[in-house]
């Protein structure tokens, strides 16, 4: 558990969410990973569990894309909402956003799946929840860990340059309560997942959309190609 801590302290989020690690919700939610971990796998493992924190720092945020929960497959999750580990195959989800990216911005599918290249350029990519049970999916939500999620989303509508909230599906769309949307700009579409994905979100071009949003706010686009795995540090540099 002081792992988990420490992770958070490295960043610059630790003097803005450090109040919810003294929080009785916060203590309660790491008794609870840490006995599910005794007795089941969980992932991600335990020192990627804040790997979009780690990875995008607060003052770079200039997205914030919110999944739900990490996958559940063995090998997949590592922290960051979407994306999957070098040399695991992009699960249905993933191949559907990069379908979008072609049909958007005219960007052939990359053969990963490894999503940090888009976290560098400040796209927080946080997971609702942050850890499950191996093959259960939502087996960890309403633990605690949307209560903290929430706080990262509220710290994020603070900042006082515009940011892009990325919001597919449902779940995700009712946070916009926690978004000051006089200031900020919101990205809405149903999920990616085959289950939704022809309800809407092909063809809703969100790629290029929060490009415009940004570079009408003063702020740089984000550069979606995934460079190949060759010129990205790997997971392990987390």
């Amino acid at each position: 558990m002081p792992k988990i801590v420490k992770i958070v302290a490295t960043t610059d989020w630790n003097p803005i969410l450090r109040a919810e690690l003294a929080k009785p919700y916060w203590q309660e939610l790491q008794r609870f990973v840490h006995a599910e971990r005794s007795e089941h796998q969980v992932f991600p493992p335990h020192d990627e569990v804040f790997a979009a924190l780690h990875l995008t720092p607060y003052a770079s945020v200039k997205v914030l894309l919110l999944g739900q929960d990490p996958y559940h497959g063995p090998g997949q999750a590592h922290g960051l909402c979407f994306s999957v580990r070098p040399g695991v195959p992009p699960p249905p989800s993933l191949v559907n956003i990069f379908a979008e990216l072609e049909s958007d911005l005219g960007i052939a599918p990359p053969d990963h799946g490894y999503l940090c290249h888009w976290a560098r350029q400040g796209v927080l990519l946080l997971n609702a929840t942050l850890t499950v049970r191996a093959r259960k999916a939502g087996s960890h939500q309403k633990k605690g860990w949307e209560t903290f999620t929430d706080e990262v989303i509220r710290a994020v509508s603070a900042k006082r340059e515009t940011v892009v909230f990325v919001l597919w599906g449902a779940a995700a769309g009712r946070k916009k309560a926690l978004i000051d949307t006089d200031r900020h700009r919101i990205v809405e579409a149903p999920h990616p997942s085959p289950l939704s994905a022809h309800r809407g979100f092909f063809g809703s071009k969100p790629f290029s959309t929060i490009n415009r949003l940004l570079e009408e706010n003063g702020r740089g686009p984000i550069d979606w190609a995934l460079p190949p795995l060759s010129d990205q540090q790997t997971a392990t540099s987390h």
